[in-house]
């Protein structure tokens, strides 16, 4: 049944320029329309503030922070924003049409995804919200609901009206923001949003890509959020047996309960999927979990090639062999009776050594023989583990990581079974990975070059947060003047430090204007700024030829190597002269001041007439905007 029948905006033209024609999907806050920019002749989507919301302030402010946030994110995995405007009770945004369905859409239809699916899907959600969070923005809501796939196969993520910049206050206490499914703990505890609640919620929607269902279920909103808070998220193979160890990993750093745990931002996410897809084999990637939909599977898979078969059994499987006895003697010429008894006695004995023997041989083969002693690994890089443990026929069953003032950040601090253990052959090692000391101390970076500064934080176990600029007296321009947390004070490690980077000293932009164009020039680079000139000239009362606007305001303060474009004069408008004679003089001054003129009146002595007698400048001729025209009244 078609619902935008009912809908009386359908149809309608707001603001005199954007045709609705359907309604696309409604909301609790607002409902989007398919429409037509009826100026531009393009298809977009409307977005349409619910009316009995638009009187809260508050609503129509979160409404406009959408416009506006979204505005500043030119990326090619957001949903771009057109404009933003009010038509009587309708507050809209303007925004990107997108043709295809959302990521519940593709759930509800197929299930579980392949692996490969699933973080074609993660990757570009990942660099729109790390665009978003190093920009200074918390998405707050990332769900399947707000993730767009288009008919194009383009993935783009859509509904930033939740958005919040990290620098303002990060508590919502009393009313929490979101679907409960993808509430990060914080935001369910203390109200506390900041770049990690996105990161835990993607853990949560790749989880639910490669499993077909949500971590934490209960029949009620309060037993999944009691959930949320106490309860880890499982490893997706719990669900699909045979699941590759590093997509269980991913899901562990993104959705780990304690926000310390995960990375600082998507961005760094980000960079944890690519590592996670390149330790992934062609056939890993293209597996199809037992959740998919039966009918999306490609028939040319059948469901032994579809279900992974069980850890260990890839390889030949280890039996005890059987030990295989020697050739029998050969037959010896019946002897004597008298010489029987001592044969007899020999061969017994043979036999017994040979029994023993094969039990020993058994034994070892069983004990020792079919096992691999585990490396000594201590203080190794993850990397460098990894080959050591492959050259030995052994693999990694997963990577733990835990704070260590002992061992330095990034290198193996513990493996279990430990190093010269026995494993069996094709076993799997778990390694502990130190993340360095539980604090980390920023360091004083003050007069370091931007990207010198970056170096060092990530070496220090830090990471680099938002860049802002600001004007410095005594530090040089791309330098850092100071950093928030200051240097010297303890955080966690993989926090995020804000930089303040120096534009240089400050310069006072100069008036220009009615000069002519090499003087301005000359007047400017002496003061370290880079000139322009507009290749249009306007219109102005400054002489044809000189400066009659200038991109920077005289007296606003730039930066040495700043533009400042100007745009040189045409010279007044000519405009032809009406004739206002026998016109009150109040009249005829309005009607040339109309036209750009200045007026004088000139009256004789002892003129009593308001009546125009006579003008400077004969009706019909033309005269420079903004020149002055006498009008003069008749004496006696």
């Amino acid at each position: 049944m078609d619902t935008t029948l009912d809908d009386p905006l359908v149809g309608r033209v707001l603001d005199g320029r954007y045709r609705v024609d359907a309604r696309i999907a409604a909301g609790g806050m607002a409902t989007v329309y398919r429409a037509v920019d009826t100026r531009l002749d393009r298809v977009l989507a409307l977005k349409i503030m619910h009316p009995d919301l638009a009187a809260d302030a508050a609503f129509v402010d979160r409404f406009i922070r959408e416009a506006k946030s979204v505005a500043r994110l030119a990326h090619p995995n957001v949903v771009a924003v057109f404009d933003q405007g009010t038509d009587g009770p309708y507050t809209y945004l303007a925004m990107e049409y997108v043709s295809g369905c959302t990521l519940r859409d593709v759930l509800r239809e197929r299930g579980a995804l392949q692996p490969r699916a699933a973080l074609d899907i993660l990757e570009p959600v990942l660099a729109a919200l790390g665009t978003a969070h190093r920009a200074g923005f918390v998405h707050r809501d990332m769900k399947p609901e707000n993730v767009l796939i288009g008919d194009d196969g383009s993935v783009k993520v859509a509904d930033f009206g939740l958005v919040r910049s990290v620098d303002s206050a990060t508590n919502t206490t009393g009313s929490i923001l979101g679907t409960v499914s993808y509430l990060a703990p914080e935001q369910i505890e203390d109200g506390i949003t900041d770049t990690r609640v996105d990161v835990y919620a993607c853990g949560v929607v790749l989880y639910e890509m490669l499993t077909g269902s949500k971590p934490h279920t209960g029949g009620t909103p309060a037993q999944v959020l009691y959930q949320h808070l106490n309860e880890d998220v499982p490893a997706p193979s719990a669900a699909v047996p045979g699941l590759p160890a590093a997509l269980d990993e991913l899901v562990a750093h993104a959705a780990a309960r304690s926000p310390e745990l995960r990375p600082y931002d998507a961005a760094a996410l980000l960079g944890l999927a690519r590592e996670a897809r390149a330790r992934l084999s062609e056939a890993e990637l293209d597996a199809v979990p037992p959740q998919a939909r039966a009918q999306e599977r490609s028939a040319a898979e059948d469901r032994t090639s579809v279900i992974p078969r069980p850890v260990g059994q890839a390889g030949p499987v280890h039996h005890t062999s059987r030990l295989e006895r020697p050739p029998a003697p050969e037959q010896q010429p019946a002897a004597p009776a008298a010489g029987r008894a001592p044969r007899r006695g020999m061969l017994l004995v043979i036999a017994a050594v040979l029994l023993v023997l094969g039990i020993g041989g058994g034994v070892w083969y069983i004990n020792a023989g079919q096992f691999t002693k585990v490396p000594n690994l201590l203080g190794k890089t993850e990397a460098q583990a990894r080959d050591e443990l492959s050259a030995a026929g052994l693999g990694v069953k997963k990577v733990d990581r835990k704070f260590s003032e002992a061992f330095e950040r990034g290198t193996v601090m513990e493996t279990s079974p430990g190093g010269g253990k026995q494993i069996r052959g094709n076993g799997a090692v778990v390694l502990t990975v130190s993340r360095g000391p539980e604090v980390v101390s920023v360091p004083d970076l003050k007069g370091r070059p931007l990207e010198e500064a970056k170096e060092e934080l990530t070496k220090a176990g830090l990471a680099p947060g938002i860049v802002t600029q600001a004007f410095s007296q005594d530090v040089a321009q791309g330098s850092v003047i100071s950093t928030d947390p200051a240097g010297g004070q303890k955080r966690a490690p993989d926090s995020a430090v804000a930089l303040l980077v120096s534009k240089g000293r400050p310069v006072q932009v100069p008036s220009v204007t009615g000069k002519s164009a090499d003087q301005a020039r000359a007047a400017l680079e002496a003061l370290g700024l880079k000139v322009e000139t507009a290749p249009e000239q306007v219109n102005s009362p400054s002489p044809a030829g000189t400066v009659a606007n200038q991109s920077a305001a005289a007296g606003t303060q730039a930066a040495a190597g700043d533009t400042v474009t100007l745009t040189l004069s045409k010279g007044p408008r000519q405009v032809q002269v009406p004739n206002v004679a026998g016109q009150d003089v109040e009249v005829a001054r309005k009607t040339l001041e109309a036209l750009g003129f200045k007026v004088k009146v000139d009256r004789p002595f002892l003129s009593f007439s308001n009546t125009v007698d006579t003008q400077s400048v004969p009706a019909g001729q033309s005269a420079p905007e903004g020149s002055t025209i006498t009008v003069k009244t008749k004496g006696l």
